[in-house]
């Protein structure tokens, strides 16, 4: 936390932020006078929206009240499942029960707009308890959801054992790709009906719920991030902290320095992830000419007016239209 504050006081600010979002590893476990005296360095408040992610379980009345009054405004609860036996898998405590009492309190303490985190593909996940996860949601009616396709990571724990045919942590009753999507084309009608709509691939809100924080990743406009392993964009560099504690702690904060960032990839690999998708320059237009034909034929990629966007289908394929863009 020293080092953390340090960092932000030595910070020479050019912009004002408006949005602030604390995440990684599990910032609602900080102590609330360490918390409040983070933010206090961070100028700007009150932000338009400042976010905290929260393990459901770890909420009391005393924590969000201080998270309030310290300028948090939105929570994002990283629930991942309702159904008990896909929960107990990922190793997280909660229950559906603590999810709808730490909701209520959350509202209970002026904070309305609040995340729901879901993973498609959990071991053990099928339509119906897909449907079942989806059923809490549409009771507990909150802004904003986030769905994740779960991706088999061979660094994990989970991913070794699935690619290996291990039986640990769950992995023979693992779904399938075709499966995992199918789930997430479930989510995006379900909430679709309960007027959540996707503005981005993973990312589902009620208009004017957007997360105004990650949209300004998504539009490629500058920030700057704190802590091990941050990144900032100040519009033309990205950087790079150092990746691990012990390096951090050392004050190696800029490992990797500044790297010119290349417009026309990210325009592409990072603006095509929104529903809206982009609205490509005329030498775009020209130099990504073939793909771009290639996945209008392939129903992957449709165009309206001067705008381009992944399709439905293209969504669930979104990995191979984007890294083609990326590699042109």
């Amino acid at each position: 936390m020293a080092a953390l504050q340090r960092e932000i006081q030595q910070h020479q600010w050019r912009w004002q932020p408006e949005t602030v979002y604390l995440g990684g590893g599990t910032p609602s476990l900080i102590e609330e006078r360490s918390l409040s005296a983070l933010l206090e360095r961070v100028p700007g408040r009150p932000w338009l929206e400042a976010t905290i992610e929260a393990a459901p379980g770890t909420l009391s009345r005393e924590r969000v009240l201080a998270w309030r009054d310290a300028g948090i405004n939105r929570v994002s609860l990283g629930v991942q499942s309702f159904v008990q036996r896909e929960i107990a898998r990922t190793g997280r405590k909660h229950t559906a029960t603590i999810v709808v009492r730490e909701v209520d309190l959350l509202r209970e303490c002026g904070i309305e707009n609040i995340n729901i985190d879901l993973i498609a593909g959990l071991s053990g996940q099928d339509p119906s308890s897909w449907r079942e996860s989806l059923d809490w949601v549409e009771r507990l009616s909150p802004p904003h959801v986030s769905v994740y396709m779960l991706e088999i990571d061979a660094d994990s724990r989970l991913g070794s054992e699935v690619l290996l045919n291990g039986r640990r942590y769950g992995a023979p009753e693992t779904p399938p790709d075709d499966v995992t999507a199918e789930l997430y084309e479930i989510a995006a009608a379900r909430l679709a009906a309960m007027d959540i709509r996707r503005y981005e691939i993973s990312n589902f809100a009620r208009t004017g719920w957007e997360s105004r924080h990650n949209l300004k990743y998504w539009r490629l406009e500058p920030y700057v991030g704190f802590g091990a392993d941050a990144h900032s964009f100040d519009g033309e560099r990205r950087r790079q902290n150092a990746e691990t504690v012990s390096a951090y702690l050392d004050g190696n904060w800029t490992a990797t320095g500044f790297q010119m960032a290349n417009p026309d990839e990210e325009r592409f690999f990072i603006g095509l992830r929104l529903s809206e998708g982009i609205r490509p320059k005329p030498e775009d237009w020209q130099r990504h000419d073939a793909s771009i034909r290639r996945f209008l034929s392939e129903g992957l990629l449709e165009r309206r007016g001067d705008r381009l966007r992944l399709t439905d289908r293209g969504v669930l394929l979104s990995n191979e239209v984007l890294q083609e863009f990326l590699a042109a």
